[in-house]
């Protein structure tokens, strides 16, 4: 069987389960599963895709209770503490003292101004390109970073939904 073949025939329960791990707003997974079956590793994602674009605010909020601070190790053995620790690993081992500290300061800014925490897709970016990112997006207005904020989520998710249907047999 090929992984889109085990990803459509997932029961319902499980697969929206696993798509919680891949993003943590039901309505992303519930809508991904209730689009099998799909042809294509390609149809998943481009399904995957618009339902990332259709999350209300409130929605990507969901999905960002599962992300911890960027810098800081996610703990815990789930699959989702896992893909952010590999994640971030680039970021994590980039960085001197002074840039580290700087990144605590920018988060705690960050969530100060907007309510959250910060998010972006941290895969290859080094600690000063997340730091320089933080910093520019502090001067956004709300609407500006909802905007910024949704679109890192659907990448973060995406990246994620093809790593499990990478490990899926």
């Amino acid at each position: 069987m090929d992984r889109v073949e085990a990803f459509n025939s997932r029961p319902t329960g499980q697969l929206e389960t696993e798509l919680l791990a891949v993003c943590a707003a039901p309505a992303w997974g519930r809508t991904v599963a209730a689009g099998r079956p799909y042809p294509s590793k390609a149809a998943v994602l481009a399904a995957a895709d618009a339902a990332a674009r259709g999350l209300s605010w409130p929605e990507v909020l969901q999905g960002l209770s599962a992300h911890p601070r960027i810098g800081e190790r996610a703990e815990g053995a789930s699959k989702e503490a896992a893909w952010s620790r590999r994640e971030q690993s680039t970021a994590a081992g980039s960085g001197d003292e002074e840039t580290r500290a700087a990144l605590i300061a920018a988060n705690h800014a960050y969530e100060d101004k907007f309510g959250h925490v910060f998010l972006i897709f941290a895969s290859g970016r080094t600690q000063r390109e997340i730091l320089a990112a933080a910093r520019e997006r502090i001067g956004n207005d709300e609407p500006a970073e909802r905007a910024v904020v949704a679109g890192e989520l659907r990448k973060i998710a995406l990246l994620r939904l093809e790593r499990l249907l990478d490990a899926l047999d």
